[in-house]
């Protein structure tokens, strides 16, 4: 770890003196992408309808110019509430992600209001005294076997009020807590096997069965899971041993005040708290069931978490006016995070009115193609990279460029599974860190952890997993 880890007096603190708050870079990454709106010529791929990966597709070689339609100044206003909501758009909707995140602040704040999880902590905390270490690596294998299995995303959302309070009462930090979940599931995702939103959408258009190349991507699963579970617990071992080293050490105290339950500092684990707990963990276990098994989404859960609530007031015996003022004070605390999702989906929505998408991926396709295979499958690699920032969803990236992407592997002499592989590795890999996948930048807001310091703590670990990666597809390419 290097000297960007070790507080707000280091080179975090520095970063983040002069680095802009999330909602201005969201802000001006919206203004940049209508500004290349009017520089990148509009262009389209003719779609046809694909049975295999259920939505639109590119036809490779049918780019053509169309007559362009640059963003403006009232375009660019418009975009943060196109964000919410654009009948135009299959990836920048996020009014059900904002939704779900104000009723799980909802659910939160009324659980927060027993008393139920501080008191639980500190008997957990009791029982795993001088084994706490051991929860990063476990819990990061759990939200990566949800990554690679289903693809666990906006899921993690709904984690990150459990996880502070804990790792903070462990004597680590909520970046411990942040690195957890986003990297946890991240990495899962990044070494997708069977997840059905990337490796599956990503192999049918490709025209190749989803279990070719599993066992690279198992190889970068495990050895990127052992990297990063390396990586955080290393971090959290030094801040518990001097939490001066904290990304966040200035905002410990904020962060015990309001990650903090109400139950008294000595009260010990009720009756009622105790069976509220076990509420709680029903919640997420019912969450986890219908997320896998029964095609839930952000409907289903928001109903979840919100008759969850309700069952949770009646056995605090908090009383209607208890539960709804609590209720309200949960959801009002992360409606910032609902807002900055939807400012974060705006980004795609300039982008696809200003009719650029296509342009970039035809010119990602011309500066790939002839290229021999270990060239190919390193550019391609960046190429998507690069694309991920635009179109943070795996699924999304996956119906736009494997259509055009992978059939220029013929030519390169290398198999179409290795290119699914390198767009999945690409998309994860920027989706760690990416301000446009609402993820991440909820996630953050939840954990309130600043994204400057995010990036000043993930940095390293970037760079690592960019070599192994690429070391991995590059053997693959040889063989």
């Amino acid at each position: 770890m290097t000297d960007i880890a070790k507080g707000p007096q280091g080179a975090a603190g520095r970063l983040a003196s002069r680095f802009p708050a999330a909602t201005t870079i969201l802000f001006l990454l919206i203004v940049l992408v209508a500004a290349l709106t009017w520089v990148i010529p509009a262009g389209r791929f003719d779609r046809v309808e694909d049975p295999a990966v259920g939505r639109e597709v590119a036809v490779a070689g049918t780019y053509q110019r169309v007559e362009p339609d640059p963003q403006g100044p009232s375009d660019v206003l418009l975009a943060p509430i196109a964000g919410f909501y654009d009948p135009e758009s299959y990836q920048a909707n996020a009014v059900d992600v904002a939704l779900f995140v104000i009723v799980l602040g909802g659910f939160l704040g009324v659980v927060n209001a027993t008393g139920a999880i501080d008191a639980g902590i500190r008997r957990a905390m009791a029982g795993l005294r001088g084994r706490e270490i051991w929860m990063i690596p476990i819990l990061m294998s759990l939200f990566a076997l949800g990554g690679t299995t289903y693809g666990m995303a906006e899921e993690t959302l709904a984690f990150y009020g459990l996880l502070v309070p804990v790792m903070i009462a462990a004597g680590y930090d909520a970046a411990t807590a942040a690195a957890v979940i986003l990297l946890g599931a991240g990495i899962g995702t990044l070494g997708s096997t069977i997840n059905p939103f990337a490796t599956v959408i990503a192999s049918n258009a490709a025209g190749v069965p989803f279990t070719d190349g599993l066992a690279l991507r198992l190889v970068i699963l495990l050895g990127g899971l052992a990297v990063c579970a390396a990586f955080v617990m290393r971090y959290a071992a030094r801040v518990r041993r001097d939490p001066s080293r904290s990304i966040v050490a200035d905002l410990a105290a904020d962060h015990r005040a309001a990650f903090a339950g109400a139950a008294r500092p000595d009260a010990p684990l009720g009756r009622t708290q105790a069976v509220v707990l076990v509420v709680f963990a029903a919640t997420f276990a019912a969450l986890i069931w219908g997320v896998s098994s029964q095609g839930w989404w952000m409907a289903q859960m928001s109903a979840l978490f919100l008759g969850a609530a309700i069952l949770v007031g009646i056995v605090a015996r908090l009383g209607e006016k208890g539960l709804t003022e609590a209720f309200m004070a949960g959801a009002r605390d992360l409606l910032g995070v609902a807002l900055v999702i939807g400012l974060a989906r705006g980004i795609v929505v300039v982008m696809e009115r200003g009719r650029i998408a296509d342009t970039i991926l035809n010119a990602a396709a011309g500066l790939v193609g002839g290229l021999p295979d270990l060239a190919f499958v390193n550019l391609l690699f960046w190429v998507e990279a690069g694309m991920s920032v635009f179109v943070p969803s795996s699924s999304g990236l996956a119906v736009l460029s494997m259509p055009i992407l992978a059939p220029l592997a013929d030519f390169a002499g290398v198999d179409r599974a290795l290119v699914v592989t390198a767009f999945q590795s690409a998309n994860g890999l920027v989706n760690l860190v990416n301000p446009t996948f609402a993820v991440v930048i909820g996630g953050l807001a939840i954990a309130r952890v600043p994204y400057e310091r995010w990036l000043a703590f993930v940095w390293p670990l970037l760079l690592i997993l960019t070599v192994f990666i690429s070391a991995a597809l590059s053997a693959a390419a040889l063989l």
